[in-house]
């Protein structure tokens, strides 16, 4: 079960719940947590096994493509481009934001913790005898010199490439509309909610007695990103795995 940190500034998340069932029926979400989640399809899987530790691939990723695939233009911002999303090339990544599009996790003891464009360290030898050695680069720490054995410990800091041309700040803006609300399901199918479609969804789970549903407001936070990623790499019950902890609500 995902952990709360309440150090840093989190989205949240409202869960509708059947206690008679013990099931979660659905998730009623933001904007801003909508475009945390469809940003992980253009995650590159490096990055997602660098920042979980693995590279499993199953789950509820192909949930969140085939929401992307068939969301209506209507609720796609001006300019955004669901190719970019369904065939992405690269990240694109707001300068100083995390890879998750989520605020990052707390620093440890109060210290600062560095933007994305410090995050990757390079190292360079650290002989200031031979000029070959400066034509190296690695971004593993204390490695052989190629030219002279020495190691490479010398810190040099990755400076990505500038925004292509024509993008602007407004590009940081996300991807779905902010006027309306959205439906997530457990295993993060999206799409946009409204009164008609929230009784479709209680007809579809068979709901009788509305006096059994629950409303569960959960955090989502960098630490919680994390687990939504693992999950929906793993998982068709994301959201009962990440704010549940894998457990019916009568047991969470």
């Amino acid at each position: 079960m995902a952990t709360t940190n309440t150090t840093t500034k989190m989205l949240s998340m409202k869960l509708l719940i059947d206690r008679n069932a013990k099931r979660l029926l659905f998730a009623e979400a933001s904007k801003d947590v909508v475009d945390f989640l469809f940003s992980l399809l253009v995650l590159p899987l490096a990055a997602a096994a660098k920042l979980l530790g693995k590279d499993d691939i199953a789950g509820s990723v192909g949930n969140l493509y085939g929401s992307v695939e068939a969301l209506d233009y209507t609720y796609v911002l001006p300019g955004a481009a669901k190719d970019a999303l369904l065939r992405p090339a690269v990240l694109s990544s707001p300068d100083g934001a995390s890879l998750l599009r989520l605020p990052p996790p707390a620093p440890p003891c109060g210290g600062q913790l560095p933007s994305s464009r410090s995050l990757m360290m390079m190292y360079r030898c650290t002989s200031i005898f031979n000029s070959s050695c400066r034509t190296y680069i690695t971004d593993a720490y204390g490695k052989a010199c190629p030219t002279c054995g020495n190691r490479m410990a010398a810190a040099a800091q990755y400076l990505p490439p500038a925004p292509a041309g024509g993008q602007t700040a407004g590009a940081a803006a996300g991807f779905v509309q902010g006027v309306v609300t959205y439906t997530v399901m457990d295993d993060l199918t999206v799409t946009p909610m409204s009164a008609i479609s929230s009784f479709a969804l209680l007809n579809a789970f068979a709901v009788t007695d509305l006096a059994a549903l629950q409303e569960k407001t959960v955090q989502l936070g960098y630490n919680e990103g994390l687990e939504i990623l693992r999950a929906s790499l793993q998982s068709k019950t994301v959201l009962t795995d990440v704010f549940l902890g894998g457990k019916g609500p009568a047991d969470a």
